[in-house]
């Protein structure tokens, strides 16, 4: 019975072990950000759903009736381990992503099962369940504390990798280093940036989610050749000191500030400390660099009036909610010596393309650029449903921004207009407010809003309901099936669907009929 209800145990608990760690790895193992995922819904129903508070309420109750209890663990343990089963074979299986260090804490947390199993194992059955009801409890924990223990050997190691990294960048003097960070618009300035600038340069840019110290440095030593001319290296922080970190290792000489808000308030405690962050990378520029900032943006212009480098404006004269993005990007490239048509023609390289005029307009002779909003793909969805993807990432302006474009839409008037989109983690004291602001804007576009998790949901609420438009009928919807019917009864052919930040994968596959 004992080997029985060890193997049943230890199936259930290694799934619990992987999902903790790819919520680590999810969360960059930084800690702030995996402590605020349990000031969330999802967070909060991780630790207390009503297994884990039955599994609560039968340890404490163990001693009173040992052997009932016995039996109902055991049956639950039955059912857990048919789960897990079952989520393997439909590949439901929420998994870190295997590199040397999950390697390493995954083996670390299968040692700690087989450990407490050789450990508990002799004593008698009754006592051997409660032993393993406590393990059950208490994995969270116990799969946080092997995270933070190995931490110092990761420490170590990154100090390695940034070490060598620093080494090679300091070899290669004549590469010029683009460095561009911000709370929004970091990825899509940078995907242009060195989409234009290929037409004229070798340019080197990191990959996708490559933008903190390792993901930078490892760049640098796997991917930096000496025939690059150009390094476009996009960065991001969770912390004050993070950007001088990243300058110190990329040595950038053009510093390019995208914008400023409220993302990740809750990492950097304020938003004043959020600005100091952003502008590490103004203030680690060479006396003879160059700082560009978008016009857009408030934290933006007041810093830009601060600066004593030299400095550039951008995006001034925008006729699209996000166009300073590519704006940004063309004017680097103008600063660096690119022609009208050299610049035409890198923009023509841009993948999910709309055509538009350039910033001067077509009665100036210029030619046609293309424009791509950020973060955005526009596909044809299931019953003609025109599906605007911005699955890719959200943050407080880029939402309004995405809201803002589809009103604009000349394509779209007329038609219904659908938001799906999840509430956003991750903004401190200010997401209430901000959430009210998404209502109001919602209220102005949109004539259904489906939110998929209840964190501020409320606040979206009332913010819809306090517009003068008021009438867009929001609700809390989190199954993807009930959202899919939601959709087809409510949407016809040509109307417009606006799939907003992290969305239920399944949906978007059903509604992209993929």
């Amino acid at each position: 019975m004992a080997i029985f209800l060890s193997t049943l145990w230890f199936f259930r608990t290694t799934k619990v072990i992987l999902f903790y760690l790819y919520l680590w790895q999810l969360k960059e193992y930084h800690t702030g950000r995996f402590l605020d995922h349990f000031r969330t819904e999802k967070g909060k129903q991780l630790l207390f759903n009503k297994l884990n508070i039955l599994k609560i309420i039968l340890f404490f109750s163990f001693f009173a009736v040992p052997l009932l209890l016995f039996f109902v663990v055991a049956v639950l343990y039955i059912f857990e381990s048919l789960k897990v089963l079952i989520d393997l074979l439909r590949r439901r299986f929420k998994k870190p992503i295997l590199t040397k260090k999950t390697a390493c804490l995954i083996l670390a947390g299968i040692l700690a099962e087989i450990l407490f199993l050789i450990n508990f194992f002799h004593i008698d059955i009754v006592n051997f369940v409660f032993w393993l009801l406590l393990f059950d409890i208490l994995t969270p924990i116990i799969i946080s504390v092997i995270v933070l223990l190995f931490q110092p050997l990761t420490v170590l190691a990154r100090s390695q990798i940034i070490k060598k990294a620093k080494a090679k960048r300091t070899k290669i003097k004549d590469l010029l280093v683009i460095g561009i960070t911000g709370s929004y618009g970091k990825t899509s300035t940078k995907e242009f940036l060195a989409t234009i600038l290929s037409e004229k340069y070798k340019v080197l840019k990191t990959k996708e989610h490559q933008n903190s110290e390792v993901g930078i440095a490892q760049c640098i030593l796997n991917d930096l050749k000496e025939d690059h001319e150009i390094f476009a290296c996009e960065m991001g922080a969770y912390n004050r000191g993070g950007i001088k970190l990243l300058c110190d290792i990329a040595k950038p000489k053009i510093g390019i500030l995208t914008g400023i808000n409220e993302q990740h308030l809750a990492t950097f405690g304020s938003l004043e400390n959020i600005i100091k962050g952003k502008y590490e990378l103004i203030e680690s520029l060479p006396k003879d660099g160059t700082a560009f900032f978008n016009a857009q943006n408030k934290y933006c212009l007041q810093l830009y009036g601060k600066t004593q480098v030299k400095k550039i404006l951008y995006g001034q004269a925008v006729t699209f909610p996000g166009e300073e993005n590519i704006l940004g990007a063309i004017a680097v490239a103008k600063e660096l010596g690119m022609t009208e048509e050299e610049v035409a023609k890198g923009c023509e390289k841009i993948k999910n393309r709309a055509s538009i005029y350039g910033s001067e307009g077509e009665d100036e002779g210029k030619a046609l650029i293309a424009y791509k909003m950020p973060g955005i793909q526009t596909k044809q969805g299931i019953n003609g449903l025109n599906i605007i993807d911005a699955t890719y990432s959200a943050n407080p302006d880029s939402v309004i921004a995405h809201l803002e474009w589809l009103a604009t839409l000349r394509q779209a008037q007329g038609r219904k207009k659908i938001i799906v989109m999840p509430c956003l983690i991750e903004l401190g004291p200010a997401s209430s407010g901000i959430h009210r602001k998404f209502g109001k804007k919602i209220a102005e576009v949109c004539d259904l809003a489906i939110i998929t998790t209840k964190d501020r949901f409320r606040e979206i609420k009332d913010g819809s309901t306090s517009s003068p438009q008021g009438k867009t009928d929001v609700i809390f919807m989190e199954n993807p099936k009930e959202i899919l019917e939601k959709i087809k009864n409510f949407c016809q052919a040509g109307d417009y669907l606006l799939l907003e930040s992290r969305v239920p994968n399944k949906l978007v596959k059903d509604l992209l009929n993929v």
